[in-house]
């Protein structure tokens, strides 16, 4: 064997270095990854929320997170809650995926949702509250077989979510809540949760059940709150906002706000109407009208218009996303998959198509996002549109800068030629989405 001379010694040492300094670049890329907070708020359209102009409830906390982080000003919902769940869980749209039926999820496709993604690469992993992709009493281990290590979810259809709740929490059904208000077991689940992994990496899923109307379709209506009957949507609001703040206040407390992903949106617009109260049998309802930038409108839930589907999305990095930020990127709820495994080194499920288009680089480098052109469906009808222009799949085209509420299509044969080509490109997405089925 041939003696080392000070030449190889000098090599050897170069090489250990730039091992060392490998792994250390390796470890800063590992250290940089947030703990994800994502809150999706219930039936809660951008004309709730003080930040896009919503004037009727006051929101200070939800525009605090506005106002140090990111807001986007083109998110988009399926108009209902499930699809939307669907989609963000998978990466994918329903009709992608045969249009599962309402409060189930596709049972070959629990193996590939967002928080398997997140749980591989190394997270700690927890879901509490709204659940809606099954009847957990009869299938309690579903939220476990999708990725998540942990949960507190109430009862959907099942029983009260949120005086007297009906929550299982990891597989067992809790006895310790019934004085207890649903939205603050809920958030306390997860802010214990949060403290416990606050050494490691998390992802923290908080679908509220504000600002949803009660369970009606019970043997017996669910218990009133305090007033004397069910909270108003006015009151929901204030609850919603006060959440929000709890918990970002917990993040704040524990010291780890800069290492957090603060992301809040809403699964669908705000609802039309809200159960009050029940009279000799019968659930009462009354309309929701909010002020929105200086309008009067009514929630548009379950419908295809804006007042169904354009919803909030506020994105929150301590000094990583800069203060004050708005962006014209579009989104719509395939991203937050590809979104969420890029930040997280998660690695993308094998063979398998996302719809979804990455906005991390938009958080974190401030990249324009790839997608052109949003989606959304409802009973067999659909769109795609971009910020301004939206086609439907009966041939109705909106220019919904100056059209907002839908009252006249267009005619597509009066177009300028760049509308026009703009016109054949959304076509040409419509196109595709079609063949999904």
């Amino acid at each position: 064997m041939r003696e080392r001379t000070p030449t190889d010694m000098r090599r050897t040492a170069l090489a250990m270095l730039a091992i060392w300094m490998l792994a250390l670049v390796g470890l800063a890329a590992t250290d940089a990854r947030p703990n994800i907070v994502l809150l999706l708020a219930d039936d809660v359209g951008c004309d709730a929320i003080g930040c896009y102009g919503g004037q009727s409830y006051p929101t200070p906390n939800i525009d605090r997170l506005a106002a140090t982080g990111m807001r986007f000003a083109h998110c988009y919902s399926m108009p209902s809650c499930h699809p939307t769940r669907i989609t963000l869980l998978t990466g994918r749209y329903p009709r992608r995926l045969g249009r599962p039926k309402w409060g189930t999820f596709p049972s070959n496709e629990e193996r590939a949702t967002l928080a398997q993604v997140v749980k591989n690469a190394g997270y700690a992993t927890a879901v509490a509250g709204k659940w809606q992709l099954s009847l957990l009493g009869r299938d309690l281990e579903q939220p476990h077989r999708m990725g998540f290590e942990q949960y507190a979810l109430f009862g959907w259809h099942e029983g009260p979510r949120y005086y007297e709740p009906l929550i299982y929490e990891n597989g067992r059904r809790r006895d310790d809540v019934k004085d207890q208000y649903g939205p603050d077991v809920y958030s306390d689940v997860l802010i214990d949760f949060i403290a416990r992994n606050k050494d490691r990496r998390f992802f923290a899923y908080y679908p509220m059940a504000l600002c949803h109307d009660v369970t009606n379709d019970l043997d017996a209506p669910v218990p009133y709150g305090p007033r004397g009957r069910y909270d108003n949507y006015r009151e929901m609001m204030a609850q919603l906002d006060r959440v929000v703040g709890k918990v970002v206040a917990a993040i704040d407390d524990l010291g780890i706000r800069g290492r957090t992903l603060i992301l809040l949106t809403g699964d669908n617009g705000t609802a039309a109407r809200s159960i009050v109260r029940v009279e000799n049998g019968e659930y009462v309802r009354e309309d929701v009208f909010s002020l929105y930038n200086g309008r009067r409108v009514q929630g548009g839930k379950t419908q295809l218009t804006d007042g169904g589907t354009h919803v909030p999305l506020i994105a929150n990095w301590k000094g990583v996303v800069d203060e004050g930020q708005v962006t014209d990127d579009l989104v719509d709820f395939s991203d937050f998959f590809p979104t969420l495994a890029e930040l997280t080194g998660g690695k993308l499920p094998a063979r398998v198509t996302l719809d979804g288009h990455s906005f991390a680089g938009r958080l974190t480098r401030g990249e324009k996002t790839a997608r052109r052109w949003a989606y959304a469906e409802a009973a067999g009808r659909f769109w795609v549109r971009n910020q301004r222009w939206k086609l439907y799949n009966d041939g109705r085209y909106f220019d919904m800068a100056a059209d907002p509420f839908e009252k006249q299509p267009l005619d597509t044969e009066m177009l300028s030629a760049p509308d026009a080509q703009v016109y054949r490109d959304l076509k040409t997405a419509l196109q595709l989405v079609s063949a999904f089925d």
